[in-house]
């Protein structure tokens, strides 16, 4: 069978690029987004009564992927990108059709802002303008499973590294981003099978440039300066 399905919005958040982008939703909490609904799906009455839900599903789709090659079997990179699995034991964003599920808070529903009524969520694990399929609320009592099995990410377990800033804080991070900026880089956004503590690595956030190295579990932050 063969399906066309339309987006009905994306996703705006400070990271441009895939590269420092959360492993899973919910990682780094201060992370914030907007979804924003395309005009045929702008309506109010869309969303009525999805503030009562704390968290929720959005079905969004690996932009990036869309019409590239995928595999039977995948490396992940948290396993060493050594070990082969299963494309559908795995969340590779190249598979048959490359579609992303993420879980994540809602904070509240802009009714008034200009581009129609958007949702603001945090948790996210999405590039800017990733394109969104779908939201779904979460409901806790069946979606949550405690005693499901971990599979082999059982064996790697996530882990949070120190993160040392500039000192003084460099004014072009904002007081309101220093947070996310520490959860981005305390999670280890680095492939998993790379542990070079010369290797010096960039990423993007909010406009800014990031320069860091990491050694012995702490990230230290050599730069951080505006794109432009």
């Amino acid at each position: 069978m063969q399906l066309t399905m339309d987006t009905i919005g994306h996703v705006e958040t400070d990271l441009p690029e895939k590269f420092g982008v959360p492993r899973q939703s919910g990682l780094v909490e201060a992370l914030t987004g907007r979804i924003v609904f395309d005009p045929p799906y702008r309506r109010q009455e869309a969303l009525r009564e999805i503030e009562g839900f704390s968290h929720l599903w959005v079905l969004w789709v690996f932009s990036a992927s869309v019409g590239q090659p995928w595999h039977f079997t995948v490396r992940p990179p948290r396993l060493g990108g050594n070990r082969r699995v299963g494309v559908f034991a795995s969340r590779a964003p190249f598979r048959p059709n490359p579609i992303g599920l993420s879980c994540v808070r809602l904070l509240g529903v802009d009714r008034n802002a200009p581009d129609g009524p958007c949702l603001l969520v945090a948790g996210v694990d999405m590039t800017d303008g990733t394109p969104v399929l779908d939201v779904k609320p979460y409901v806790p009592v069946t979606d949550c499973r405690p005693q499901a099995e971990q599979g082999y990410t059982r064996t790697t377990r996530l882990h949070a590294l120190t993160v040392v800033l500039p000192q003084p804080r460099p004014a072009c991070l904002p007081a309101d981003k220093e947070q996310a900026l520490r959860g981005l880089l305390a999670s280890d956004p680095r492939p998993g099978y790379e542990d070079d503590p010369e290797k010096v690595y960039g990423m993007t956030f909010a406009g800014l440039q990031i320069t860091f190295r990491v050694e012995n579990g702490c990230v230290q932050v050599l730069q951080i300066r505006p794109l432009t």
